[in-house]
């Protein structure tokens, strides 16, 4: 098997263990075991809380030890851990178990990049351009794993509970965590003569926090903490939102192919990546941002609008492909600003940064609030019928005040590169 082979097998497969679960898990919470929108809210947010700290403590881990083999061993714990899933009613306990879950999980992402940047180099081959096409691998399998779950658990295949789908992530993370062991080539820790001793403050990443002192920075970590609340909004109740018998009926084609609807989702992500450079070069970082920030509005506003019908067909499959631009432009966009402009010396720690404010800080706080919000005043108390529209609106609200507050107070000058002459 050639490395190439190798390290596609080994995208491909992690983030098909997220996506066996991840996007039917409002369904299973809602209906399955009818939790409330607080509830959910708080278990949901095991992710955001996992990425917290732990990717940075098994990065530091792993440049100590052998990469590989702290990515085998953390998949061989999120899967054993996934195991528990299914026999816990209580959605307080179930918080826990997956708060371990995904404290084994999230740092895997993390790892998968340096595993494929250091393999690549190895190698002699250019990351910028080997890896994108090895990288693509990995959103085949989030899409793969989410048509698997529909199958499984939907009336026109397999018709099983939904908590299946924690038994084939788990099944899936230990074929991984064999795979990652045996297959990958072994990547040592680098020992280099003459570095500097890092401190604890340089391990952590918090020498990045000295970015706050700059205004324009200040306000783009800030601002990324706002969007990162809405950025796993649609992944937490999408499906639950198809799934809901009084607004799509059972046996209806959107209920009965939810999960592979919003795969729709992914295809597009896939797409736009492409599209990134053109409209970076022409726009500029801030319209680029700024064209995120509407296309959210548009992904949550169309929702809002979406019924069961041939038209609210249409407008959910459009809310998907705009998906694609709303999540790319914004990650891919602010991960360049921060290239661009911080330091050499701290440009890692500034990304770790702004992965914090975005899925750490941002999706804790968005995920809890949202389910407060939706417990409080979109939800019947004890039927636990959803006022979806209200939902969808008022997170599209919240996007476009983001979007404009952005606009008003977030200064950045973009020089459109010249065309060259012919």
């Amino acid at each position: 098997m050639s490395t190439k082979l190798r390290l596609i097998v080994m995208n491909f497969l992690q983030f098909f263990v997220w996506g066996a679960w991840m996007m039917t898990l409002a369904h299973y919470g809602f209906v399955e075991k009818q939790w409330n929108g607080a509830q959910f809210g708080l278990v949901f947010s095991t992710m955001g809380f996992a990425s917290l700290i732990m990717p940075t403590l098994f990065g530091i881990i792993a440049d100590k030890w052998k990469a590989n083999y702290v990515y085998s061993i953390l998949h061989l714990l999120f899967g054993a851990t996934m195991l528990f899933l299914p026999s816990i009613n209580s959605p307080v306990a179930f918080f826990w178990v997956l708060l371990i879950a995904m404290s084994f999980y999230m740092p895997t992402i993390g790892l998968t990049n340096s595993i494929n940047f250091r393999v690549l180099k190895d190698d002699g081959k250019d990351p910028v351009v080997h890896f994108p096409p090895i990288r693509v691998w990995g959103t085949v399998g989030f899409i793969v794993a989410m048509w698997i779950t529909n199958f499984f658990t939907k009336d026109w295949g397999l018709g099983q509970s939904i908590k299946v789908s924690f038994v084939i992530a788990a099944v899936l993370a230990f074929v991984l965590s064999i795979f990652s062991f045996f297959a990958l080539p072994v990547i040592k820790s680098e020992k280099k003569s003459g570095e500097q001793k890092q401190t604890w403050v340089q391990k952590l990443g918090l020498e990045a926090f000295v970015l706050f002192k700059q205004k324009k920075m200040a306000l783009f970590f800030i601002f990324s903490l706002l969007l990162g609340a809405a950025l796993q909004l649609t992944n937490a109740y999408g499906d639950g939102f198809l799934q809901d018998n009084n607004v799509f009926p059972k046996g209806g084609l959107i209920n009965n192919f939810s999960t592979i609807i919003l795969s729709v989702s992914q295809i597009s992500e896939t797409l736009f990546i492409l599209a990134i450079p053109f409209f970076m070069k022409r726009f500029g970082i801030k319209k680029v941002m700024v064209i995120s920030m509407i296309a959210w509005v548009l992904r949550f506003g169309l929702f809002g609008l979406a019924d069961n019908s041939v038209l609210g067909f249409v407008l959910i499959i459009a809310s998907c492909i705009i998906y694609g631009m709303a999540f790319d432009f914004f990650n891919i966009s602010g991960a360049l600003f921060v290239e661009q402009n911080t330091d050499k010396s701290i440009q890692s720690s500034a990304q770790g940064l702004f992965m914090l404010m975005t899925n750490g800080v941002g999706a804790v706080l968005g995920n809890i609030v949202a389910g407060q919000v939706i417990a409080k005043w979109f939800e019947d108390p004890v039927t636990l019928v959803k006022n979806w529209q209200g939902i969808w609106m008022t997170f599209a609200g919240y996007a476009l005040v983001v979007a404009i507050l952005f606009m008003i107070f977030f200064k950045y000058k973009h020089e459109r590169e010249a065309e060259p002459h012919q």
